[in-house]
């Protein structure tokens, strides 16, 4: 096990969860990765459950806010990247074309963080992180490996995040020769995008977070017994491992990613 105690500027840093209900959130989610929860208090009547694994955070499960559900959105996933200056994160993201959610604020004492659209409609958090610099466990079973974009703006949308965090893009073949474009922070492949083709649906661009499993069959099985619902089964990325994708009880998208065998 590594601790991370800090995590370089550009890097994914955090993922959280905007439950519908956080109690049946938790239940799956405790039961799929092995996770137990620390309540903590969030503001007026909010609690954020920290996800943690061998004692360390690896995320969060929060609530829909009121207007959030009564708008009809449903439970999703958000990413988190690491910025030395979430104000002047959001100030570029505005720049470059990003629709801005939320400008920079502070939560507590622990960081400051904004939100945006990229021009495509994806959203995103960047995180200046302050006596939590994000997730202490990362890269193993159970924890985050990975944040994926789905974008109809492949071209627009790597233009936008290569200004925005300095990454640079690597045309790679993804699971079923799908051309693939992957996302380094300098020399670290930290995240990847894909077309969204019509034949895929009404699909809305997302960022989408990848936990590392230690067997992508038997934990995908076992999430369909927990309530999930399949949307690809397990699959082979050619000399990369093993992935699939699911939408968790409450509709929440999440990919769990088997790393090939050494």
């Amino acid at each position: 096990m590594t601790e991370f105690k800090e995590h370089a500027p550009g890097s994914f840093c955090w993922i959280d969860l905007a439950a519908n209900d956080r109690a049946v959130a938790k239940k799956f989610y405790g039961e799929l990765f092995g996770w137990t929860f620390e309540d903590v208090p969030a503001g007026p009547d909010m609690t954020y459950s920290i996800a943690k694994l061998g004692g360390l955070d690896v995320g969060a499960l929060g609530d829909l806010m009121p207007e959030q559900k009564l708008q009809g959105i449903p439970s999703h996933w958000m990413s988190y990247v690491a910025v030395t200056d979430a104000d002047q994160a959001i100030a570029k993201a505005k720049s470059l074309g990003g629709k801005i959610l939320a400008e920079a604020f502070d939560v507590m004492d622990v960081g400051r963080m904004g939100i945006f659209m990229d021009p495509d409609g994806a959203m995103l958090s960047v995180w200046q992180g302050r006596k939590n610099k994000g997730v202490g466990r990362r890269d193993e079973p159970g924890t985050l490996c990975w944040n994926e974009l789905a974008t109809r703006k492949t071209d627009v949308a790597g233009a936008f995040y290569t200004n925005l965090f300095g990454w640079k893009t690597q045309p790679i073949t993804g699971a079923n020769n799908m051309a693939y474009t992957m996302f380094q922070n300098g020399e670290t492949g930290i995240g990847g995008m894909f077309e969204i083709k019509p034949e895929m649906g009404p699909m809305p661009s997302h960022w989408l977070p990848y936990l590392m499993v230690e067997n992508v069959d038997a934990s995908f099985a076992k999430a369909g017994t927990l309530g999930a619902k399949p949307i690809m089964p397990p699959t082979d990325i050619p000399n990369m491992g093993r992935f699939a994708i699911l939408h968790d009880p409450q509709g929440a998208g999440i990919a769990i990613y088997q790393p090939p065998a050494r």
